[in-house]
């Protein structure tokens, strides 16, 4: 499929998603919204996809936010059905069988932000800024940030970023346990890269595995997240990826993964 709105670019197991739509700062609309949900489904199903990096064109953001202009002019029922819209991309995140990196390369505001979030681990540049300005706006965010920002940083931060509208810096983000790392602006992508490529060099049934096993265990009790692992762990041993990677270190060689 052909996309106005993104770039996608494969080699050697990892797709580099990029949402190419500089003039509004990469804003989502729902247009976007459409293409990124047609492009992850099908980044899910491409069996030489390992890793997916996520990015926004431009120096200047990953994504400055949902659109407001196209926002502006919705009633109620049409921001709820677009609020859902957005959090069915954010949850396809979150349970594709691929890891997804987010490489923040400035901008990452309202649904910008709920979209890095939605990825398994952040990368930032030095000149990233990262904010939730949605109450200065008379709305809240809608695209899963009450959700998933608190489960990652905790309530207390969660509350005052939220509530206050602050935007704060990359470095701030760090801090509080936002983003993982914070890179010059020209080493961002590279090191995405690399970490994409350490990961597709593994197991991909394993890490395919690992992130439901924490994706779900999130929501269970400690003693079902501890049973749904060994059931994950259990059903790894009947696969082809098992045999070969165990085989490969007994006989001091290197796996050659397939993902069976």
């Amino acid at each position: 499929m052909e996309y106005t709105n993104l770039l996608i670019a494969k080699n050697s197991g990892i797709a580099t998603l990029t949402i190419n739509s500089p003039r509004t700062l990469n804003a989502l609309n729902s247009a976007v919204l459409s293409e990124l949900e047609c492009a992850l489904y099908e980044l899910d199903l491409d069996q030489e996809t390992k890793v997916v990096v996520m990015t926004g064109a431009g120096e200047k953001a990953f994504v400055a936010g949902a659109d407001i202009k196209e926002m502006s002019e919705m009633n109620s029922f049409e921001g709820h059905q677009f609020g859902l819209k957005g959090q069915r991309v954010m949850l396809f995140i979150e349970k594709m069988k691929k890891p997804v990196i987010a490489a923040v390369n400035g901008f990452a505001l309202g649904g910008g932000l709920e979209l890095a979030l939605a990825c398994d681990f952040i990368y930032a540049s030095a000149k990233a800024k990262l904010g939730f300005p949605e109450v200065t706006l008379g709305i809240m965010p809608g695209f899963g940030g009450t959700q998933n920002l608190p489960r990652r940083i905790g309530s207390a931060k969660a509350n005052e970023l939220i509530f206050t509208g602050r935007i704060i810096d990359a470095a701030q983000a760090q801090t509080w346990g936002i983003v993982n790392h914070v890179f010059a602006p020209e080493e961002l992508m590279p090191k995405a890269l690399e970490t994409a490529a350490a990961i597709a060099a593994t197991g991909t049934l394993g890490v395919s595995y690992a992130k439901d096993a924490i994706a779900n265990g999130l929501n269970m009790s400690k003693e079902d997240g501890f049973r749904y692992e060994a059931s994950l762990f259990g059903v790894l041993f009947a696969t082809e990826d098992q045999k070969e990677g165990m085989g490969a270190f007994v006989e001091k060689r290197k796996a050659d993964f397939k993902g069976k």
